[in-house]
């Protein structure tokens, strides 16, 4: 592991500087997400340079009772905001109980306005209430469901159309390799650029992957599906208490022919029991989309995600989306982009988005 990233801690009853009691909090916290860890804080900070501050309160005895990392997203193309958690789909305000999460929630308001940030946006946790905050819903979905007890019943546990493309996909000669090495981490990245530069979207830095990859060591890995030893799908998932979470996944334009995803998520599912698991969570869809249905196919049904966002008076929220109308010439171009380029270019963008 790398030597620790120094992290701002600050605001609300008082400043956490004990990283252990951070490492205590979150481990002993049942809604505790990875994008609460100190790794998952620190592994962002030191691929993406944009620092963290954690908002944490105590009681009167001096014991933690509340913590919000956030990362100041810096971004001359998207603007700035306070972000818990950056690079994350979750994370936000994990506390003791409401009066806390609203102390958490005034500190995250006060800290934005002390370093003149417009923004704070919240995916996940308690929502706050109150002046400046509103919620977002109806955008996005998540997808979660126990694994089964084998790998026969979980693949008769898929949707028979579904089922029968991972039977195709199981009989097509494909196979499936794990780790986390260099070998692993190169043939990830080169698909992952590729899947996203052709969906139109800058990648990010190859060292964000690596930075998580070292920071969660043996509860982070990769798995390949090949065929004849060259790499046509992959993904870079997270294990958390007992649930697989494939995090950065893509294919190459010959995945689809091959049914390589199919491969590569009933692959990860049998991958995950025999590591212990027993939840996948399929992360999360915006309402409508081709992944939205995609993870719908599967068997899994969608949970309404609603996140939390505070806006200094006069400000207008962060546009990231890359589906908005106003990027929609920008993806169109990006798609026509060589991959070289892309993959020089995309990073210096993908790295604001947070």
């Amino acid at each position: 592991m790398n030597a620790p990233v120094p992290i701002d801690q600050s605001f609300t009853a008082a400043p956490l500087s004990d990283t252990a009691a951070w490492d205590a909090y979150v481990a002993a916290h049942p809604d505790a997400t990875p994008f609460h860890s100190r790794a998952w804080c620190e592994a962002i900070t030191r691929a993406t340079g944009h620092r963290c501050h954690l908002v944490t309160a105590r009681d009167a005895n001096g014991a933690l009772t509340g913590l919000l990392p956030l990362h100041h997203i810096r971004s001359p193309l998207f603007g700035q905001a306070l972000v818990g958690g950056g690079f994350a789909v979750g994370g936000g305000i994990l506390a003791d109980n409401p009066a806390v999460a609203a102390t958490l929630a005034q500190g995250a308001a006060d800290m934005a306005r002390s370093l003149g940030v417009p923004s704070v946006e919240l995916r996940g946790g308690p929502l706050p209430e109150g002046e400046g905050w509103t919620r977002e819903d109806g955008v996005y979905a998540g997808f979660a469901r126990d694994l089964a007890a084998a790998d026969d019943a979980e693949l008769l546990a898929i949707p028979r159309k579904q089922r029968a493309e991972v039977r195709k996909a199981l009989e097509g000669g494909l196979t499936v390799t794990t780790g986390g090495g260099a070998n692993e981490r190169r043939d990830h990245y080169r698909i992952y650029s590729t899947s996203v530069r052709n969906l139109g979207t800058p990648v990010f830095p190859k060292k964000l992957f690596d930075a998580v990859l070292d920071a969660f060591d043996e509860e982070a890995d990769i798995l390949t599906v090949r065929e004849a030893g060259r790499p046509v799908a992959s993904v870079l998932s997270l294990y958390w208490r007992g649930t697989v979470m494939p995090y950065w996944g893509g294919g190459t334009a010959d995945a689809r022919r091959l049914r390589a995803n199919e491969m590569m998520y009933f692959a990860l599912m049998c991958h995950a029991r025999a590591r212990g698991c027993t939840r996948f969570d399929f992360g999360r869809s915006k309402l409508g989309s081709g992944p939205f249905a995609y993870k719908k196919n599967w068997g899994f049904e969608p949970q309404p995600l609603v996140y939390a966002r505070w806006l200094a008076p006069g400000e207008t929220a962060r546009d990231t989306n890359p589906n908005s109308a106003k990027y929609r010439l920008q993806v169109n171009l990006w798609k026509r982009l060589p991959l070289w380029a892309a993959n020089r270019i995309g990073p210096l963008i993908a790295r604001g988005l947070g």
